[in-house]
């Protein structure tokens, strides 16, 4: 419930005091907007020090501004300019070698299915670093925490919302 209110548990619990949330219980959730940013986005910046996603318009407008995971203990975030290759709904994930597939109904033996507690989350969206991506998250709660795997971290709902809005070619910086 929390996640398709784009909330966190403790906030969904904190605006209903004693709610049981069984079927039919009527109870307070927050107003996620629009899931469309309203434009293309032109450029992306990440940014490691303040763990945050920033997407821009084409005229050089901040579109959106995201928390997020940078880098992990695995694979610590890299620095320069990449590009988006690929946006992939629905990944595959290979549990014993990390990487992600371009989703499908086939999978390979070690590979978990697509879904929002897939370690990469519903959305991976492909940089021309080799093994980088921008991708959600299984665990709300964990945006913004360190991680062992993933190169960019963002909520399922928000890396969903970028996804919609980038395309192949477009820059994303790391500073």
């Amino acid at each position: 419930l929390a996640e398709s209110f784009h909330m966190d548990v403790a906030l969904l619990q904190a605006l209903n005091p004693g709610a049981r949330f069984t079927p039919g219980e009527t109870v307070l959730v927050a107003d996620r907007g629009s899931d469309d940013l309203g434009a293309d986005i032109d450029r992306v910046e990440v940014d490691h020090a303040t763990g945050r996603v920033k997407a821009f318009g084409a005229d050089g407008t901040l579109r959106a501004a995201y928390p997020a995971t940078v880098g992990s203990a695995r694979t610590p975030a890299p620095q320069g300019v990449f590009a988006v290759e690929e946006v992939a709904a629905q990944p595959n994930y290979d549990v014993q070698t990390g990487e992600v597939s371009l989703g499908g109904t086939t999978r390979k033996p070690g590979e978990m299915a697509a879904g929002p507690n897939s370690p990469v989350g519903v959305v991976w969206i492909a940089l021309s670093l080799k093994g980088c991506g921008i991708q959600g998250a299984p665990d709300p709660a964990a945006v913004g925490k360190p991680a062992m795997r993933g190169c960019v971290r963002l909520t399922n709902w928000d890396a969903r919302e970028l996804a919609r809005a980038v395309k192949p070619g477009v820059p994303v910086a790391f500073r």
